[in-house]
């Protein structure tokens, strides 16, 4: 399970280090294999390869009226193997997609990770904060 928050920077080439504690373990899991596809909020997603397979045959399964979906996480996936130093190269239509451009926050969300422009991370974080916490959360305990 990932977890946890990376500031990051994206070199000129537009490759991203992966942290440590994340690398190993995705050289474990997925042999450094990777997919990164779109996400309708405005960020991508880093699946391990094998997470990828799952989370595709779900798109794939999807019904005729999700057909942009499909469109949107599969057409747009792009595999990716880590370099030696850890380094993922997120595609130049992915980092357009997705506004990156140097800084970037890595977001470790259980079986994969988000990757967000590290501004539009934070404006979205206050603005999500500043509404409040959602029904779905009222009865939480902390």
């Amino acid at each position: 399970m990932f977890q946890g928050a990376s500031a990051l920077s994206l070199d000129a080439k537009g490759r991203m280090s992966v942290p440590a504690r994340h690398r190993d373990v995705l050289k474990e899991q997925a042999e450094g294999r990777v997919t990164i596809t779109k996400h309708p909020d405005g960020c991508l997603l880093l699946f391990p390869r094998p997470e990828w397979e799952v989370f595709r045959g779900r798109v794939a399964a999807l019904p005729m009226d999700a057909t942009w979906w499909r469109r949107i996480f599969l057409g747009s996936a792009a595999d990716v193997e880590m370099d030696g130093t850890g380094r993922v190269l997120i595609a130049s239509e992915l980092r357009v997609a997705a506004g990156l451009d140097k800084d970037v926050m890595l977001l470790g969300m259980g079986s994969h990770f988000e990757i967000w422009d590290a501004t539009t991370y934070i404006a979205k974080e206050q603005a999500a904060m500043a509404q409040g916490m959602p029904d779905a959360l009222k009865n939480f305990t902390f």
